[in-house]
């Protein structure tokens, strides 16, 4: 069992990806990936933004206390969110999570310190795909979701959830939620 904290995309932000990539024209697609072994699209289901990865051996009730302790803490308000844009770690392609503005991207870090990561290293994103091997053209990869910007939405809870390996993949289940309710400043 492996557990994370994560902020759930909104249903029409997912759903707007979801037909992004269903319209992307399947040759576009096939000449992006060739050369790769098993590249496959992550189920949107599964479409999340890490915030800290906190491993196998974590205590999930302890990790629930520290996750409302550091939510009490953070001078965050819910920040307005989009997916836009693209990037390629290896063996994934990810789609870019994007602030509204700086005071949006202020309260994100502050959600990513809450949750016990590292703001300053953190990059959000959503994986979309993954491979197993081979060599990426990575301007083709990335070119797939290209000037790709969905709708905004409201991170307004952080979820902790438990990773599970199943016979059909991984399966997240949402073990303990926070929610981010603080009021914007200035």
């Amino acid at each position: 069992m492996r557990l994370f904290t994560a902020l759930w995309p909104s249903a029409e932000a997912v759903d707007d990806l979801v037909a992004a990539l269903a319209a992307l024209d399947e040759h576009r697609v096939a000449a992006a990936t060739a050369g790769l072994r098993t590249f496959r699209f992550v189920p949107s289901a599964r479409w999340h933004l890490t915030l800290c990865f906190h491993g196998d051996d974590a205590d999930e009730h302890d990790l629930a206390e520290r996750l409302e302790a550091g939510a009490a803490r953070a001078a965050a308000y819910p920040p307005a969110l989009r997916v836009a844009g693209a990037g390629v770690f290896r063996g994934v392609l990810w789609a870019g999570v994007r602030p509204a503005g700086a005071e949006d991207g202020r309260a994100l870090r502050e959600l990513v310190r809450a949750a016990g990561g590292d703001p300053e290293a953190h990059r959000a994103h959503l994986t979309v795909a993954r491979w197993a091997a081979g060599r990426a053209d990575r301007a083709a990869l990335t070119g797939l979701l290209d000037g790709y910007a969905g709708p905004w939405w409201t991170a307004d809870e952080l979820a902790l959830v438990r990773s599970e390996q199943r016979a059909g993949g991984r399966e997240y289940r949402t073990v303990h939620r926070v929610p981010v309710t603080r009021g914007r400043s200035g």
